[in-house]
């Protein structure tokens, strides 16, 4: 193996990218180690061009490989890797979306960049990707702008740190960004945050953008040393003919065609058909193939033009908002909360589900198993585009709008102690026509309040656009963009958060990057907008509703030490499974001693009490009406403890002695009792042996005389004192179920 390696110093860690023939079919390759984390990149393009494609068929997969933390993953009849987890899905996307803006749309060849994860240690493997994938692309032959850096910043006790590893995003993170970028410009973000004020953000991307400098540095100066020269492509263009048509017939309906309040934008298809008509009558057949991208340029122009001049394509100012809709509940009876949320034509429906601890989503980590107690779940059926499609299963796009929106909820979810449901929130996009991700936010959030679950603030987002003319560096900033407005513009910038700071967010662009001032500016008009939606969701409903709804189950919470956690489980678990059994509940134990109890009443107020019983600790001073179980000559024994229908499971009993009958002399104990007989007793004291010592004349002195009992002439047999009872001498109890050791079999 011939191998060439380049290092450098980032984040306090020393990166090292390594070339070799390991791959040496790709037109790029690079093994990229951070830390104990590496994960090789290849890049490879076609060697045939694609005719009648409109769009640069790019594709960019991330594998996982178990191996990479080192065991052996996998169900126990399926030992190797399958569909990817959501976490490496929104890491190929993260690769993705930094590298696609960098390309020449124009290309009609495929481009494959292909990122494997060959170890995972305390570093995450995004950043290395993303890296090892800009060089993978920078010193092969395949066109690309590159190389583009990429930096995770978390924020912590007032400092920023770079590339914070798994454990200390673990221990918490006031903010957790993922920035990509080149020359000092922004192309790519990812934040999750608690609340965090718009100028933290702004202060964070300065200082990562710092650190994507220096990663610029070295992947040039790799560049310059064994970079491949580029290929070449030259782009068909559309004959003088046809333009000179286009100029005449098409052109001065474009403005029309994309500045109109048309709901279904029918005019810029109508035009579209109009163009291809006129082609096929007027110009070459060779123009036919490059009609439908030099139409999208002119359209896509026209609007830019639109847009800096203070039009929008339904006639709205830069910062107004489409027309607002907002309603908690009222919608499926069953489901436990509901919101619905109309943005303009984005129309929204989240349905909640409330769970017990059992119902959490248990995920392999790569240092261990994640339990998951909040998932956020996002549809996008064809239908709510006016289209017919596949329905069924999910794609990377549903499933970063479903990540976006749950990180954009978890900093305002209450503490599992203090609320210990599992939530999950299924967002359904009924009806699209722009930021349906942020929708699905404010839906949510009507949702959680429904439901009644008590968050800390109401959360809403926003979609903010961008337009952009390089030459003159004019810039338009939008809020609340719609289809048309995404897709023809520079930036789609989703912001979401509180009232009082930004809990997440998440930008793409169509253009190299963009500078940090105009993302500020945007933070700003996005706060505006932010608030004004918050508003309309606080008007819908003020606040968490007191109560969780009576279809959803109730989580009742109680706590034994952790010496009693093997009496409530029992032997192979059977005491915790009659519990379950007897009450229809389910029983969550933690490691110290808290229990979760979920189920429906009567059953779950049931299943504590029993839990109460096997675990009580009686105490000296207790007063109880017992019930006779045995007469002996010295004395009854009488059960306190309530009936568990647990089988093997004897309730607690304690000894009355002769002398603590009466406050006199009894003659035969036989005379005082009859079994089953409910007496009142109170425990006079509980012995080193953990013996119950019972007295009835401490508890009510009058009862031996209501009686009709009567001093004896002499002490009945075995009336002595009941600590000189022989030490081995079996008083029946077996192993009492309120602490160990309490009357043990002999």
């Amino acid at each position: 193996m011939q191998t060439k390696q380049f290092s450098t110093e980032f984040g306090g860690k020393t990166l090292t990218a390594e070339f070799s023939d390991l791959a040496m079919h790709a037109n790029g390759s690079v093994i990229v180690r951070y830390g104990n984390t590496a994960v090789l990149a290849t890049a490879v393009m076609g060697r045939e061009e694609r005719t009648g494609l409109d769009y640069f068929p790019l594709t960019v997969d991330y594998e996982d490989r178990f191996y990479a933390v080192g065991k052996i993953l996998g169900s126990r009849y399926v030992r190797r890797e399958g569909r990817p987890a959501d976490e490496s899905v929104l890491t190929g996307r993260a690769v993705d979306r930094t590298a696609r803006p960098l390309f020449d749309q124009r290309l009609r060849v495929d481009v494959q960049v292909v990122v494997t994860v060959l170890s995972i240690g305390d570093d995450g493997p995004d950043v290395p990707a993303i890296v090892a994938g800009s060089l993978a692309l920078a010193v092969s032959d395949i066109p690309w702008a590159g190389p583009v850096g990429a930096v995770r910043l978390g924020k912590k006790a007032g400092e920023f740190i770079i590339n914070p590893t798994y454990q200390q995003r673990a221990e918490g993170l006031e903010v957790d960004m993922l920035v990509c970028g080149k020359d000092g410009l922004v192309n790519m973000l990812e934040i999750g945050a608690h609340e965090a004020s718009e100028e933290t953000l702004a202060d964070g991307l300065t200082t990562a953008l710092d650190a994507i400098g220096k990663l610029e540095v070295f992947q040039k100066d790799i560049i310059e040393k064994i970079g491949k020269e580029k290929k070449t492509f030259v782009f068909r263009e559309l004959s003088e003919e046809a333009r000179a048509l286009f100029t005449k017939e098409i052109a001065p309906q474009l403005d029309g065609a994309v500045f109109t309040k048309n709901r279904d934008n029918t005019k810029v298809g109508e035009l579209h058909d109009m163009w291809k008509n006129l082609l096929k009558e007027h110009a070459p057949l060779e123009d036919i193939g490059v009609a439908d991208a030099y139409f999208e340029e002119q359209i896509e122009n026209t609007f830019g033009v639109g847009i800096l001049d203070g039009k929008r394509p339904d006639g709205r100012e830069r910062n107004e908002i489409r027309p607002l809709f907002a309603q908690a509940g009222g919608i499926a009876p069953m489901v436990h909360g509901t919101g619905v949320f109309y943005r303009g034509e984005t129309h929204v429906l989240s349905a909640l589900t409330l769970g017990g601890p059992d119902d959490t989503q248990t995920l392999d980590g790569h240092d261990g198993e994640i339990e998951k107690r909040y998932m956020h779940h996002y549809n996008f059926p064809p239908f709510s585009t006016g289209e017919t499609g596949r329905m069924g299963g999910t794609n990377r796009r549903m499933i970063g709008h479903g990540a976006l929106a749950e990180k954009a909820l978890i900093p305002v979810l209450p503490a599992k102690e203090a609320f210990p449901y599992t939530i999950r929130i299924v967002s359904e996009v009924l009806s699209s026509n722009g930021s349906s991700s942020m929708a699905s936010v404010c839906g949510s959030t009507l949702a959680l309040m429904d439901a009644g679950v008590p968050i800390k603030a109401p959360v809403a987002g926003i979609a903010m656009g961008v337009v952009l003319k390089p030459t003159t560096k004019e810039y338009a900033i939008l809020t609340d963009i719609q289809g048309p407005e995404d897709h023809y513009g520079d930036m789609d910038f989703k912001v979401a958060g509180t009232k009082d700071g930004v809990t997440a967010v998440q930008m793409d662009v169509k253009v190299g990057g963009v500078p940090v001032a105009l993302l500020t500016e945007a933070f700003g008009q996005a706060k505006e907008a932010r608030l004004k939606i918050l508003g309309v969701i606080t008007n819908a409903i003020s606040a968490p509703r007191a109560e969780i709804p009576a279809t959803a189950p109730r989580i009742l919470v109680t706590k034994v030490t952790k010496e009693q956690i093997g009496l409530v489980i029992g032997g192979g678990g059977k005491t915790v499974n009659q519990i379950r059994e007897l009450t229809g509940t389910e029983i969550t134990i933690e490691e110290d001693g808290t229990v979760f109890v979920t189920g429906k009443s009567p059953g779950a107020e049931e299943a504590v009490r029993l839990i109460h019983e096997i675990t009580r600790e009686y105490k000296a001073g207790e007063r109880f009406d017992g019930v006779v179980t045995r007469i002996m000559d010295f004395g009854a024994f009488v059960k306190i403890g309530a009936d568990t229908g647990i089988t093997g499971m004897k309730e607690a009993e304690g000894l009355v002695h002769v002398s603590e009958i009466a406050p006199f002399r009894i003659g035969n104990v036989h005379d005082a009792f009859k079994e089953g007989e409910k007496v009142p007793v109170i425990i006079k004291e509980i012995d080193e042996m953990h013996r119950i010592n019972l007295s009835i004349k401490q508890a009510d002195p009058e009862w031996a005389a209501r009686k009709g009992l009567v001093a004896g002439d002499a002490p009945a047999p075995g009336d002595r004192p009941f600590g000189d009872r022989p030490p081995r001498r079996d008083f029946g109890g077996g192993e009492r179920h309120g602490g160990p050791d309490r009357f043990p079999r002999r």
